[in-house]
C-alpha cells in the first residue's frame, strides 16, 4: 500500500456487499481494509485509524449506529468521517444516524457512482493533499496536483518524502504528529523504517522550508512528535 493513499475501511456483515465495495473503492485508488462487524471495526480502528469509514448500519451484535457513537465520542477518532449505509429510509432514521455523528447518509440500494462520489467528496475535506487539491499555511502553498511548493515568491524544492511530510502536516496545521504516525502516513503501514529516519527528514524538510529566509514553521514537542505552528 501506497503512503499517500487514504485508507478506507468498509465495514459490512454481508461478504458479496463488503467486496463489491471493496472492488470499486480500490479501483478508485483507496486503499481499503475490511470488517465484517462492528467489534471487529473497532479493533481495526485501533490498530490503524482509516481516513474514512463505510459503515453498515444493520449489522448483528454491535450495530454500526453503535460503533458510530462510540468512534464519535472518543477525541482520537472523533475527527474520522463515517458515512453510514442504511436500508432504513424514513426521515427519523436519518436523523438519527446523523445525530449519532455519522458524516454522510446513503440508503440502500445505492448507487455505486454517487457513493464514490460521497467518498471523495469527505475525503477531500479530510485529506486534500491524497486528493489533488491545494493547501496553504502562512506564506506556504502546497499544490499536490502539480507536486510543487512555493513560500513567498519562491519556489521550494522538496524531495518526494518531504512532500509528503509537508502535506501531512499542512492537512492539519497544530496538530502534533509522533514520530510513529509520521512513518505510517508518510512511509506507508507496511513499511519498516527507523523512527531516527524521521528526525533526518524533518531537518531536510526544515532546511528547504527555510532555504531562502524566514522563520522555521515546523515545532518539535519534546517526547511527543512535530507539529507545523
Amino acid at each position: 500500500m501506497s503512503a499517500d493513499q487514504p485508507l478506507v475501511l468498509v465495514v459490512e456483515d454481508e461478504p458479496a456487499q463488503r467486496e463489491v465495495l471493496a472492488y470499486n473503492l480500490e479501483a478508485e485508488g483507496f486503499a481499503v481494509s475490511r470488517a465484517e462487524n462492528g467489534e471487529e471495526a473497532m479493533m481495526l480502528v485501533d490498530e490503524t485509524a482509516p481516513d474514512l469509514i463505510v459503515l453498515d448500519w444493520m449489522m448483528p451484535n454491535l450495530s454500526g449506529i453503535e460503533v458510530c457513537r462510540r468512534l464519535k465520542t472518543r477525541s482520537e477518532t472523533r475527527a474520522i468521517p463515517i458515512i453510514m449505509l442504511s436500508a432504513r429510509s424514513e426521515e427519523v432514521d436519518r436523523v438519527r444516524g446523523l445525530e449519532t455523528g455519522a458524516d454522510d447518509y446513503v440508503i440502500k440500494p445505492y448507487s455505486i457512482v454517487e457513493l464514490m462520489a460521497r467518498v471523495r467528496s469527505q475525503l477531500r475535506r479530510v485529506r486534500p493533499a491524497a486528493t489533488g487539491g491545494q493547501l496553504e499555511y502562512e506564506d506556504i502553498v502546497l499544490n499536490a496536483a502539480s507536486h510543487r511548493v512555493s513560500r513567498g515568491e519562491n519556489e521550494l524544492k522538496l524531495g518526494p518524502t518531504e512532500f509528503r511530510l509537508l502535506s501531512t502536516f499542512m492537512e492539519k496545521p497544530g496538530r502534533v504528529f509522533s514520530r510513529e504516525q509520521l512513518l505510517d502516513r508518510v512511509w506507508g503501514r507496511d513499511i519498516y523504517v527507523d523512527t531516527r529516519t524521521v528526525d533526518v527528514h524533518i531537518g531536510r524538510l526544515r532546511k528547504a522550508l527555510t532555504q531562502f529566509g524566514g522563520s522555521d514553521p515546523l515545532r518539535t514537542v519534546r517526547g511527543a512528535g512535530y507539529a507545523l505552528g
